[in-house]
């Protein structure tokens, strides 16, 4: 998979001599009152004044120059070169993917273009059948650019919640449509955010991970974060720091990653559980967060994380059928515990869970053979 930045070029990109058209034009005015979002460019046609790339929020990035996707010639431009990138690997990452959009491009610089990706989607994959799109996106737009055919973008919603610490906010997150949570990227770092170990201290870590990677949708991993890197690297240095690895990190992300191979979260299904009241008057079980995975062989898997720095209770009612009248064994395949539970009992009143702050279960439902 490679970066396709559609919004924006380099200052010394070839189009900004040849095509200064392609560019969002400035003038003298515009460069007097806003210096950072313009500048002055030698071309082929003369001086020009050219917009630098942003977005609507925050001043121009003053090392790119802003692609104008009102020009029918730019679009025509962007396609050909998406699709000599989609000959070369087998899918595509676009960066801030949601400056295309019409309206927010209109807001950013008052001119309204055509509709980009559905286009240059379907382009691509009339000639590469299964090419992969992954949006970088922001803003709540992720559904709409599903809508135009990205097949993932990034989950910055779900990153919020996590480092907010909002149990609550992370479940109605999570009972959002599997037509929609199925296309989303998760992550706990990428190359914008800070380095998760930085931001979320040990356990809660952990917790945020087991959320975040048990959750259906693409799981993402940045470079370092299996190893505890702490130290943000800028994309413009192109190097970084030696670190240490941090063992305690280096094995649960061992754990998980194993865990994560079993076919059961990969390909089964994922329905979200509602934890219950451990008894009347105990509010901690809003701060857990619960789904099931299973498959129709049979395979059955139960992840439940307390989202909180308090020690907490809940009652989880397992959506499995076939339990009553059977007995189970419970593995935590990442950790080590193991009980045994009547079938019954799972479905009404429920799986009984007391877990101290942060922590979490990993259970695998194991039918014991009489």
């Amino acid at each position: 998979m490679l970066d396709f930045v559609p919004n924006h070029t380099a200052l010394d990109h070839p189009w900004a001599k040849t095509h200064p058209d392609f560019h969002v034009q400035g003038s003298e005015q515009a460069l007097a009152a806003q210096p950072e979002n313009y500048c002055r460019v030698d071309t082929d046609q003369g001086l020009r004044i050219l917009a630098h790339g942003r977005d609507p929020n925050f001043p121009g990035w003053p090392d790119t120059l802003q692609l104008n996707y009102a020009n029918p010639a730019l679009q025509a431009a962007q396609m050909a070169e998406l699709a000599t990138i989609a000959g070369q690997c087998d899918g595509v990452r676009c960066d801030m993917a949601m400056l295309l959009l019409p309206e927010v491009f209109q807001r950013s610089w008052g001119l309204t273009p055509a509709p980009f990706w559905p286009k240059a989607i379907a382009a691509v994959r009339e000639a590469h059948r299964g090419f992969t799109f992954l949006a970088e996106a922001y803003w709540d737009l992720e559904w709409e650019l599903q809508q135009q055919g990205f097949d993932y973008c990034y989950d910055k919603r779900l990153y919020d919640r996590l480092r907010h610490a909002d149990a609550g906010a992370i479940r109605a997150h999570l009972g959002a449509g599997l037509d929609y949570q199925d296309r989303l990227a998760r992550f706990l770092e990428n190359h914008d955010e800070p380095r998760a170990a930085a931001v979320f201290p040990w356990p809660r870590h952990q917790a945020a991970a087991i959320v975040t990677c048990f959750a259906p949708g693409l799981r993402f991993f940045h470079q370092g974060q299996l190893e505890g890197a702490r130290i943000k690297v800028p994309m413009h240095l192109r190097r970084a720091a030696a670190e240490a690895r941090d063992a305690d990190i280096v094995a649960f992300y061992d754990r998980l990653l194993a865990a994560l191979e079993t076919d059961t979260f990969r390909n089964g299904a994922w329905p979200r559980i509602s934890p219950q009241p451990a008894w009347a008057g105990n509010p901690t079980w809003q701060d857990f967060i619960s789904y099931a995975w299973h498959t129709l062989n049979g395979s059955r898997y139960v992840i439940v994380v307390n989202y909180s720095d308090r020690q907490g209770q809940c009652r989880l009612r397992l959506p499995f059928d076939g339990l009553a009248g059977l007995q189970f064994r419970l593995v935590d395949v990442i950790g080590s515990e193991v009980y045994s539970r009547d079938g019954g009992g799972l479905l009404e009143p429920g799986l009984y869970i007391d877990l101290g702050a942060w922590r979490y279960n990993v259970f695998r439902l194991d039918p014991v053979r009489s």
